[in-house]
């Protein structure tokens, strides 16, 4: 189990740009189900650490599906879960290894 979740600045600054978007094009609705979302899976992560799939093995990076349209990215140091970044699924796949 985790004790702390760290948001690195990439994540924040990603996560504010998605609520930007989805706040100006879709509404208090769908932002606010978007953040909400995000914060279970994050409660979710901190409980089971290892639920996401394994995406670098040598960094030990994992991700999540939050939407079908957005992923985020983390890893675990000690108690830290380190919240690394968001990915737009719709993005040219190889675009991941930026990460």
């Amino acid at each position: 189990m985790v004790k702390t979740v760290v948001w690195n600045r990439k994540a924040s600054n990603k996560f504010n740009a998605i609520i930007s978007y989805l706040q100006n094009e879709w509404g208090d609705n769908v932002t606010q189900n978007f953040v909400v979302k995000t914060y279970q899976i994050i409660e979710f992560i901190s409980q089971y650490p290892e639920m996401g799939t394994l995406e670098d093995h040598e960094k030990q990076i994992r991700c999540f599906v939050i939407t079908k349209h957005n992923t985020m990215f983390y890893r675990i140091d000690g108690k830290r879960l380190i919240i690394l970044t968001f990915f737009d699924n719709r993005r040219h796949p190889q675009k991941r290894s930026d990460i």
